[in-house]
């Protein structure tokens, strides 16, 4: 699978614009500010129905523009084509067209068209709270399983209504057990379900990211990531029978898989606080790679792969390492971004497969 066309209208910085892609690697050069992002960034819309950057659709429209528009054009080794179509106009609910029909939910088309973003940001991983992580699981297990993003969907709607009900007690004085117990009895199956996806996920995670780390820093360090949940010690019911008053005092709901994270290390110490800064950097590559592989492996499809900024703070050795490992392994159709044409030059220099460069200036991509 591969996207061979991008049509962009009023987003973000482009007013009107038509990108036709390589089905291999795609190089997008230019200054900071320029537009690069916001190609990536509207690949990730199409594919998993959100701006990877996390704006409203307000913020996705172009400048004293009403609406946006982004069309993508896939293609299958099958031979099937398929048109993407993410429309927004101001005060109204954005759609999302599959060859010019309407998706009723948006959760079918989840996993269609799989996709894993490496980005600058992804320091929150490590420097964040557990959000961030949940996160990373959820964006990789609701690609390749319905069932996953079904339980998950299930399990936040039920602990917003949980936490409302909680609220509503504090603020009104009153305490209705009956009432609560009918939402608490509600949790556990897909609690489950989740938890179990995300064990399994941590299983297959662990080698993948070990070998992409060692691959790319040249096995200078032991790196490890451990799953963490409170389902470890007890089942969802006991967590909410025990947590009761603690649950009413705090009015939320303070253990379950909600507070599940993922233990980063690097020589058996947190990453947040030893790793240098390209120690990081291909720390969270290796990270972003071992989800694009276990994608890879549950879904039979190479995702789309897209890199923004990756080469910012690697040395020398690590670039080289990690320019090995992306045109040495079949990774699908891979986007990247660089500041330096000449350095996305070199890169692509040693590659003997198809790809195209374009150049990026103020909202207008040229070849």
């Amino acid at each position: 699978m591969f996207l061979s066309r991008l049509q962009l209208a009023n987003f973000k910085n482009y007013e009107g614009q038509r990108i036709d892609f390589s089905e291999r690697l795609n190089c997008l050069t230019g200054l900071n500010g320029m537009g690069k992002t916001n190609v990536l960034d509207a690949i990730h819309l199409l594919c998993l129905c959100k701006s990877h950057s996390g704006l409203g659709d307000r913020n996705l429209v172009r400048h004293e523009s009403s609406f946006y528009r982004v069309e993508g054009h896939f293609e299958f080794q099958s031979g099937e084509q398929t048109k993407i179509v993410a429309r927004f106009l101001a005060g109204q609910s954005r759609i999302f067209e599959r060859n010019g029909n309407v998706l009723e939910r948006l959760s079918d088309h989840i996993g269609r068209f799989p996709v894993v973003m490496i980005a600058p940001d992804d320091v929150a991983l490590v420097q964040e709270g557990s959000e961030d992580r949940r996160r990373f699981i959820d964006s990789t297990l609701s690609q390749h399983s319905t069932v996953y993003l079904a339980s998950l969907m299930t399990y936040n709607a039920l602990l917003r209504q949980r936490n409302a009900l909680l609220k509503s007690f504090a603020e009104h004085n009153r305490f209705d057990a009956a009432l609560l117990e009918s939402i608490d009895r509600q949790i556990p199956g897909p609690a489950a379900v989740v938890f179990s996806h995300r064990k399994t996920f941590e299983s297959s995670l662990i080698p993948l990211f070990s070998d992409f780390y060692a691959a790319i820093s040249g096995g200078r360090e032991r790196v490890g990531v451990a799953y963490q949940s409170d389902l470890e010690e007890k089942t969802m019911e006991e967590l909410l029978a025990d947590n009761l008053e603690k649950d009413r005092i705090f009015q939320r709901t303070t253990a379950g898989i909600h507070k599940d994270d993922l233990r980063l290390l690097m020589n058996g110490l947190p990453v947040k606080k030893f790793a240098s800064q390209g120690q990081l950097k291909s720390f969270l590559l290796a990270l972003r790679l071992a989800q694009y592989e276990a994608l890879r492996s549950s879904t039979g499809m190479a995702p789309i792969l897209l890199l923004d900024d990756i080469f910012d703070k690697l040395d020398e050795t690590r670039v080289r390492h990690l320019v090995g490992l992306l045109l040495g392994r079949n990774f699908g159709q891979v986007f990247i971004t660089d500041t330096q044409r000449s350095r996305i030059e070199a890169v692509i220099s040693e590659f003997s497969g198809d790809f195209r460069i374009f150049e990026v200036d103020n909202g207008i991509i040229s070849t």
